[in-house]
């Protein structure tokens, strides 16, 4: 069994001056791309500098204890065993993965929501037109939630061969209720993929609680590492299954003669043979940082952080907060009444406020249901303070059309 994590008190003067970036700017974006750790980049540049000398073959051999480390740091942060880990080179990377592993027959169905992130609705598409897969959605209700009655409905009309959801889209704060939909996988059989792009780094992800087949997840957002990098989650029953990608290569198996190849009886099954090993070791650095904070340290700090954020900007006139759910993450979108983007883009870069933009084009469904166009998506984290939120307050209330 993997050790006990030690959680390090939240000390924010020492996590912001281990976060060069967050000084001269109000950085509200880290479920775009987060600012890391200085922590992340010194071990990055310090793999690189000794590429530079050795070669990334030698490198790689010296340093490979190292390169382990983050295996046993992605199962601590997920509440699995090392062997259950594989990494991928993003989470939608690591999505297309697990995807290719399930064993479809034509006229099989998915099972989805509305509020699947838009590269995931895609893919399912995908596999309509080549394959004939169906993809069909849960409805949601009317506060936002998935409607898990509908949901378990269409599990008994579709039997579906795959459930798939999202745990926070991009475009919302919605939370969706993923532990309870892995208990009606778990009476209906099916298989079970969670794309927890938006969750891992922000709240605690248990791979045990949610119950699913596969996880998926990235290195930038929430966890503060590198872009580039992610990694998928395999669960015993899929390994036990002898499920793999579609395409696998050497990593994943052993070439035994010339017509027979043996699989990896671990997750390994699921990575290709290169490696950007710098980005790797950054990756492990950030997953570290966040284990020796505690999820539930940095969750227990960011839930009030973002309370604050949307109430406020719920008080402020002429805005309109987008999200919906029972449970909300630390995702914030928003409008504001008779201002054109392109004004409101201007004065957030001019008042040093870091953002995104959620266009409905990433998100059809549910901006078809808002009757929205547009959003301006703010995501703090823990390295952001109340002053901040009330500065970023402030600049948007003063906002003229």
């Amino acid at each position: 069994m993997l050790q006990q994590k030690n959680v390090e008190r939240m000390d924010l003067l020492k996590i912001r001056k281990e976060t060069p970036g967050c000084h001269d700017k109000i950085f509200l974006d880290s479920a775009g791309s987060s600012l890391p750790p200085r922590s992340v980049l010194e071990k990055m540049d310090n793999y690189l500098h000794q590429e530079e000398l050795l070669g990334g073959y030698e490198t790689d051999s010296i340093r490979a204890k190292e390169i382990n480390e983050f295996y046993l740091q992605t199962a601590l942060l997920l509440n699995c065993k090392p062997v259950n880990i594989a990494f991928a080179y993003n989470a939608t990377d690591a999505y297309a993965r697990a995807l290719s592993a399930i064993p479809f027959k034509q006229g099989d169905y998915i099972l989805t929501t509305n509020d699947d992130y838009i590269s995931n609705q895609i893919a399912f598409l995908s596999l309509q037109k080549r394959f004939g897969i169906k993809p069909v959605r849960a409805n949601n209700l009317e506060n936002g939630d998935i409607d898990l009655e509908h949901f378990e409905a269409q599990m008994r009309q579709y039997d579906p061969v795959l459930v798939a959801v999202t745990h926070i889209p991009t475009n919302s704060g919605l939370v969706q209720d993923v532990e309870a939909i892995g208990k009606i996988c778990e009476r209906y059989e099916a298989w079970y993929l969670v794309d927890a792009c938006q969750s891992v780094g922000q709240m605690p992800v248990d791979v045990k609680k949610i119950g699913c087949d596969f996880l998926s997840a990235t290195g930038r957002k929430f966890l503060r590492g590198p872009r580039g990098t992610g990694f998928l989650y395999v669960s015993d029953e899929v390994l036990e299954y002898k499920l793999e990608p579609l395409f696998i290569d050497m990593r994943g198996a052993n070439w035994v003669n010339a017509d027979e190849y043996e699989m990896l009886t671990d997750a390994k099954r699921f990575e290709m043979w290169e490696f950007p090993y710098a980005a790797l070791v950054g990756l492990t650095e950030a997953i570290g940082h966040a284990n020796r904070l505690g999820l539930s340290e940095i969750y227990s700090y960011n839930k009030p952080l973002v309370q604050n954020l949307r109430e406020g900007l719920m008080a402020i006139g002429g805005v309109q907060v987008l999200d919906k759910g029972s449970v909300k993450s630390n995702i914030v979108t928003f409008h504001k009444s008779g201002m054109a983007l392109d004004k409101l883009k201007a004065i957030l870069k001019n008042e040093k406020i870091y953002f995104s933009i959620s266009l409905r084009e990433n998100a059809r469904i549910d901006f078809d249901k808002k009757k929205a166009d547009w959003a301006i998506r703010l995501s703090p984290h823990y390295f952001n303070t109340k002053e901040e939120i009330e500065n970023a307050l402030h600049a948007i209330s003063e906002m003229k059309e």
